[in-house]
């Protein structure tokens, strides 16, 4: 890096620094102006009293300990810890188990809810007002996690008959017409070009791919020429990614219809391991995960890519089973296959009227009569959002779409031909979305006492002990189980806060204006080089915090003097006020870290993937491994013995160095040249010395494009690389969290490489 470049660094980090200092000072200034204020009321000396009073006497907390065996009930106690015993014995799911444990948290549910009931404050008008408020708001959460687990009770996989059915497609015995559908609007080249090699790539001969140009590129026209696929555009762009699909199909005749979104790869086997469940007639769709070969933003600015897995993963490895399980799968807008015939019979082209046209069609031909099939398998990978706005547009684009469903002919809540549980797991997906109102309301529930004397809640310290606290430690215990460790419990808070307030509007705005905004694609292929904070998205975040900070002492503060004045009855929710205000601060600053984008200086994604190379340099060969590969280049360790002091010379002399170089394993042969030397250390058997090898960057060269789809098909295309990964658990979770708001990932100084692998199967 030259010194402009490392100055400009070291005053990006100083500056950042300086933020995350001033987040320590708002919180610290917080409590200087809760001290003022009760100076200036006369409660200092009352406070202190307070204070001392405690370290004279037996604290709280430690008569709470010594009660606790005493005032906990039977379920309290035995029903979390039967929960931990069941998820121990069958650590996957199985049909008894998921009965067991559903049935014990819903046990746990009803006496939590009849709890809550005891714990409204209607002693006067406001405080009536803002505690039912606060309650319904709760109640929305709690029941729509009710109705999700009470699905879960149906869901299915159905990788075991993925085997049988696709034996018939593989051996040629059903090879129905595929027509591939690739819509694009305005990606970059180089994302649509590895899109169609991949598809270009699939272990089935009767398929024919189109791409489907909706901004009539010349660029576009080249590529689909070059590759040797169909090209399909059209005059006008009305009704977006739908109207191109429904363009296209005017214009196609295969049997099956399957749609790719131009950053999504297919693996070789997709088709294999779908198409045979066509044989069924009524089967109309099949519909496989979104896999992302990049982390998302929010792992990715934390520091967590190889840890987290992305935010999607819950929706396919939860949602969509237990909606295959009740016949009312979501169709995703990619990578699914489609039955031709189906879709004429409903009407023959994708729903226009919503952003959801995929959500909508797929409602559409569940209430046709027509089957609808989840198979949990990563056939294809794409995209992640490169930052945080893309993220928030994708998601809120999402949210927009589904909320249409009020106003659209096909709503699954009133449209003729779903049975009652098909209504009910719609339902569900529809409502979620409000939860974000409730996720506002459990931010402003300590302020509002804090600042205008409500007490929304009024329990003692007991009663939470009592019931609050066994129904949550189930759902801490369980909640990672049933998603199949796809996401903790912590983490899941943490993602459902960051968009919140961004997803209120987007409600409101919907509900009164349900086709206001229009479709606008999600960019993709992006690059940065730079650390960004994203204000617009962050502001609502920083005004609670900051309001946050100062409940967390004012709530701490009133505690001590209710305690000291004996104040039982002002005493009740509040003494676990400031413990709700702690939890808000922190979620909050973990949520602003997240706004906070680190550089993506790299447009292709770099993989963990390991191959023997040979590498050539003038008149000597040198031995050894990738250690990561992508499009454009490549880290090697050089394993043969003596390498580096053989090479380092060359590399001092020269720098770029060209050099050719073979993976051995897929016979391709490259030329490239070396930009860097470093060295990795291996350790050494106990008593044996560690072991140093160079470890080289090199930049491929202008690749031919045979090449180029022998490497896209290695990174992209081998059946089975993208596999499940599994979430870290409950403590784990919050112990990163933690440490990411103490040390933020920004502000070190390794991100760039630490953010240029992605981790894939090793295969």
């Amino acid at each position: 890096m030259d010194s402009q470049g490392s100055t400009s660094q070291t005053f990006r980090t100083k500056r950042l620094r300086w933020a995350l200092l001033a987040m320590l000072a708002v919180i610290l200034l917080a409590g200087l102006g809760v001290l003022l204020q009760l100076k200036m009321n006369n409660q200092t000396s009352e406070l202190m009293g307070g204070m001392a009073a405690i370290t004279e006497v037996k604290p709280w907390w430690l008569s709470v300990l010594e009660q606790t065996a005493k005032l906990l009930t039977l379920p309290a106690v035995a029903l979390p810890l039967l929960t931990l015993a069941i998820i121990q014995a069958s650590p996957q799911p199985r049909f008894w188990s998921r009965w067991l444990v559903i049935g014990l948290f819903l046990v746990l549910l009803l006496r939590y809810v009849g709890w809550r009931f005891t714990t409204l404050n209607l002693s006067d008008s406001l405080n009536a007002t803002v505690s039912l408020g606060l309650f319904a708001l709760e109640m929305l959460v709690v029941i729509n996690g009710a109705v999700q687990w009470a699905l879960l009770l149906a869901a299915r996989d159905r990788r075991s008959e993925a085997d049988q059915v696709s034996q018939v497609v593989a051996s040629g015995q059903f090879t129905p017409s595929v027509d591939i559908l690739i819509p694009t609007y305005d990606e970059p080249e180089f994302i649509v070009r590895r899109t169609i090699i991949g598809c270009q790539a699939l272990d089935y001969a009767n398929v024919r791919i189109y791409l489907l140009d909706d901004t009539r590129r010349p660029v576009m026209k080249a590529l689909a020429q070059e590759l040797g696929c169909e090209y399909l555009t059209r005059s006008e762009n009305q009704h977006a990614k739908a109207g191109n699909l429904n363009h296209a199909i005017l214009l196609t005749s295969g049997e099956l219809i399957v749609c790719f979104d131009a950053d999504f790869v297919p693996t070789r086997n997709f088709l294999t391991r779908t198409v045979g469940f066509f044989q069924d007639k009524s089967v109309a769709l099949v519909q496989t995960p979104q896999s992302f070969y990049a982390a998302d933003p929010v792992a990715r600015n934390l520091g967590l890519e190889s840890v987290l897995t992305p935010e999607q993963e819950v929706f396919y490895r939860q949602i969509e089973p237990t909606r295959d399980g009740t016949d009312s799968v979501v169709c995703a807008g990619t990578s699914f296959v489609m039955r031709r015939s189906a879709l004429e019979a409903v009407g023959g082209q994708f729903v226009t009227q919503s952003l959801s046209e995929d959500y909508f069609t797929a409602v559409r031909l569940s209430a046709g009569g027509y089957r609808l099939i989840y198979l949990d398998e990563k056939l294809s990978a794409g995209a992640a959002p490169d930052n945080m706005a893309d993220y928030a547009l994708q998601r809120l684009r999402w949210a927009q779409g589904t909320l249409q469903a009020f106003f659209v002919q096909d709503n699954p809540l009133t449209l003729p031909g779903l049975r009652p549980v098909q209504r009910l797991a719609h339902f569900s997906g529809i409502f979620h979305w409000f939860t974000s109102l409730s996720r506002v309301g459990f931010l402003l529930a300590p302020l509002l006492y804090s600042f205008l004397g409500v007490i929304p809640v009024r329990s003692s310290l007991m009663g939470v002990l009592d019931y609050f606290l066994p129904y949550y430690l189930l759902n801490l215990v369980a909640f990672s189980w049933l998603n199949g460790r796809s996401r903790s419990l912590v983490l899941s808070d943490v993602y459902d806060l960051i968009l919140t307030f961004p997803l209120c509007v987007t409600i409101v705005q919907t509900l009164l204006n349900p086709f206001g905004k229009g479709f606008k694609v999600t960019p993709k292929g992006t690059q940065s080089d730079q650390i960004s904070f994203n204000f617009n998205l962050a502001w609502p975040l920083l005004i609670f915090f900051v309001l946050s900070a100062a409940s967390l002492w004012m709530n701490l503060s009133n505690t001590i003097l209710y305690a000291q004045a004996g104040n039982a009855t002002g005493l009740k929710g509040l003494a676990l006020g400031w413990v709700w205000s702690s939890y808000n601060v922190l979620a909050l600053g973990v949520a602003l870290l997240v706004m906070m984008d680190v550089p993506k200086r790299e447009r292709f994604e770099r993989f963990n993937l390991h191959r023997t190379v040979k590498l050539r340099v003038g008149d000597q060969t040198f031995w050894g491994q990738t250690d990561n590969l992508s499009e454009s280049g490549a880290q090697l360790v050089l394993t043969q013995s003596g390498a580096r002091s053989l090479l380092k010379p060359l590399l001092l002399r020269q720098l770029p160095l060209p050099v050719d170089l073979e993976l051995m394993e897929e016979g391709l042969h490259l030329r490239a040249t070396v930009t860097q030397l470093d060295s990795m250390q291996e350790e050494g058997m106990a008593g044996w010395e560690s072991e140093t090898y160079p470890l080289i960057s090199v930049c491929f060269q202008t690749l031919s494009l045979a090449q180029h789809r022998q490497l896209v098909e290695l990174l992209f295309c081998r059946p089975g690389q993208w596999q499940h990964r599994q979430t870290p658990g409950e403590l784990r979770s919050l112990f990163l969290l933690l440490r990411s708001l103490v040390l933020p990932y920004a502000l070190t100084n390794n991100y760039g490489k630490r953010l240029s692998v992605t981790s894939v199967a090793k295969t």
